[in-house]
């Protein structure tokens, strides 16, 4: 949750100080970076999909370290893939250039127009994921881990669709 809102902080700050030259300047990669980002999300649900689908491991081994296991990995991972999604920076230039002067325009409206989407998108995905932490404690049985994984590979897949399509 604080990856994204880590994200979205630092692009609210890209918009509030640089606007409208950040986003002319991601135009002629916005393509590349659609389709990595695209590419990045398939690989994704395919994993998440595979993994619902293996048979359950009988037998404790010893897990290798690595992937999402800590919350720093796991911060990390995030903080990335929200980075990668070229319409969030496009996003905040609109919400820059559309409020006008309304907090000044120099520095500390800038700092103030930051704070308030870091707090705003903490907040949110705060809430979402520990309602979703919540909802997890209900689903720990094997059917219920399974359609669920099952279920979060194919949104994954739609997004990195909708991604390609330009959505």
């Amino acid at each position: 949750a604080l990856g994204v809102a880590a994200a979205d902080g630092l692009y609210a700050a890209v918009a509030a100080l640089g606007g409208a030259a950040v986003a002319s300047g991601l135009a002629p990669v916005a393509g590349p970076l659609r389709l990595l980002a695209a590419g990045v999300l398939l690989v994704l649900a395919g994993l998440t999909a595979w993994r619902a689908l293996r048979p359950p491991v009988t037998t404790r081994q010893p897990s290798a370290r690595g992937g999402l296991d800590t919350p720093l990995r796991a911060f990390g991972a995030v903080l990335a893939l929200t980075l990668l999604n070229p319409a969030t920076v496009v996003y905040f230039v609109a919400l820059v250039l559309g409020r006008g002067d309304v907090l000044g325009p120099g520095p500390a409206g800038a700092a103030v127009f930051t704070a308030g989407v870091f707090l705003a998108s903490a907040s949110w995905q705060l809430l979402i994921a520990g309602g979703g932490s919540l909802i997890g404690r209900a689903l720990t049985g094997p059917r219920g881990r399974r359609l669920t994984a099952l279920l979060s590979g194919v949104i994954v897949a739609a997004l990195a669709v909708a991604t390609l399509l330009g959505g």
